[in-house]
């Protein structure tokens, strides 16, 4: 969807950039990309990753999200295993190592194209990889379609009734199917994603929540427990409207608390 002049992402240093220019970011991304092939995503939670992941998905490349944080000798193993095209990293984690050869730059990010000849074919429908959330030791990686990605970010859009004016803020990783899941059912619905790197300990966090009108967000049971050791119940966010929950049960006792809240 081109929602045009709205607001698409808000950075951690407060800047706006609308749908109309993360567009042409994710564009220009995608066309030094030379056709459909494997890409390693090393996201963080910032404009320049969800510009890469836009324009891999338009550009019907395949990317395989990662944390950027990813160690760099399980790094090594994934990249002689899967033989991607190129990466999609930040700048900063890119200098001094030898993946690639620099093709592009936007923000701080970098694009390497890697010398690996890829022994395998894609399968038309793949659209994205990701990692099993248990799997920093070995390399399983889940396939999904393009199907999937469109009716699962249609279904989660309508059942929590998503419009364009709320703003998630993130708190997980965009390289986690929850976080990613976030991202992909706000855009549908030309919402403004508020990206940031800083954790819920930091306040910088709770400063970017108020002052950017954040309406949601989302978290594990280990995020509400966080929550509730901040005395979440006695901060004042007048924007917030909705909590998320997935990725593990919630104790009956945190879900009564945090619904009275």
């Amino acid at each position: 969807h081109n929602f045009g002049n709205a607001p698409a992402v808000i950075t951690e240093n407060a800047e706006y950039f609308t749908y109309a220019e993360l567009t042409t970011a994710a564009d220009r991304i995608r066309g030094h990309i030379d056709n459909r092939c494997l890409v390693f995503s090393l996201c963080e939670n910032n404009l320049e990753s969800v510009a890469g992941y836009v324009g891999f998905l338009r550009g019907r490349i395949v990317p395989i999200l990662l944390s950027a944080r990813i160690n760099n000798e399980f790094l090594e193993r994934l990249l002689a295993t899967y033989k991607p095209a190129y990466l999609w990293l930040p700048t900063e984690k890119a200098r001094g190592a030898h993946w690639g050869e620099q093709v592009y730059s936007y923000g701080s990010f970098t694009l390497l194209k890697t010398d690996y000849v890829a022994d395998y074919a894609l399968h038309e429908d793949l659209a994205l990889l990701l990692t099993t959330s248990g799997s920093t030791g070995s390399s399983k990686m889940v396939r999904q379609s393009y199907r999937n990605i469109d009716s699962n970010t249609a279904a989660i859009a309508q059942y929590l009734e998503i419009d364009q004016a709320d703003r998630p803020i993130t708190t997980l990783p965009m390289s986690y199917t929850y976080g990613l899941s976030i991202i992909n059912s706000h855009l549908l619905k030309g919402c403004t994603l508020i990206m940031t790197g800083k954790t819920l300990m930091e306040k910088g966090f709770w400063e970017l929540l108020k002052n950017e009108e954040a309406t949601t967000f989302g978290g594990v049971p280990y995020v509400y427990e966080m929550l509730k050791k901040l005395r979440f119940a006695r901060m004042a966010l007048p924007s917030l409207r909705i909590l998320t929950q997935a990725g593990g049960k919630l104790s009956y006792e945190l879900a009564k608390e945090f619904a009275a809240v």
